[in-house]
């Protein structure tokens, strides 16, 4: 299989056995995933790696947290809601879940566990939680060097038969994961990924999201 076709066959995976990763696995993950590019090779990113008791505390306080109705907090600025086609894309994805684990626009208990799930890190094995040093900030760059070592990371995942979602939930609690993760607060987190061997019987598993045709976002300069 070439690049193209391997990059084309990952899909996010949001269910999980209960087969452990061992630390092993996860390094292999880890050093392949590092050769992503950072600017002037900085390599400004660090990789707290979870699971066990520190994961189910975190799992816990993130439920606890949200269903009590605390604020989401992350460590860095961003917007809330998308908007326009952004958001559009988002429904859509959404709607393909929903359709495919039978969850109807009026089954609040249902769409209520579904959003618990993220929080709950997709009940994954392993979290990979991405830090940087708040030292780096304003840290545009840095961030986009994150966002390198993530697909690498989902990358390399794959090519071993493991699967990931990348998770935004996870970390929306973030002094929970600060605390049982034992993350200094000189590291802002950056995101967090679930990691582990996809459950086959999983419906959700199946959905495969789109991408848009290249003429809906590039733009060529300069050729004939």
């Amino acid at each position: 299989m070439n690049f193209a076709e391997f990059a084309a066959s990952r899909k996010s995976i949001r269910g999980f056995t209960k087969q452990p990763v061992s630390k092993e696995t996860v390094d292999v993950i880890i050093n392949a995933a590092k050769w992503a590019p950072s600017s002037y090779n900085t390599q400004t990113w660090k990789i707290h790696v979870v699971t066990g008791d520190v994961l189910d505390n975190i799992r816990k306080g993130n439920t606890d947290n949200t269903l009590a109705g605390k604020p989401h907090v992350r460590d860095f600025p961003y917007k809330e809601e998308y908007e326009g086609i952004h958001r559009q894309r988002q429904i859509d994805v959404a709607v393909q879940l929903f359709e495919v684990m039978g969850i109807t626009r009026d089954d609040k208990e249902k769409r209520m566990d579904w959003m618990m799930r993220g929080f709950r890190q997709f009940d994954a094995p392993v979290s990979l939680v991405l830090t940087y040093d708040k030292s780096l900030e304003p840290a545009g760059i840095t961030q986009f060097g994150l966002g390198s070592l993530a697909y690498g990371i989902v990358l390399a995942a794959w090519d071993l038969g493991l699967g990931c979602v990348i998770n935004g939930q996870g970390i929306m609690q973030s002094e929970v994961v600060h605390k049982y993760a034992n993350i200094p607060d000189d590291e802002a987190i950056m995101i967090c990924i679930a990691l582990g061997y996809p459950d086959p019987d999983f419906p959700a598993n199946d959905v495969r999201s789109t991408r848009a045709k290249n003429s809906e976002f590039v733009t060529y300069h300069g050729y004939e």
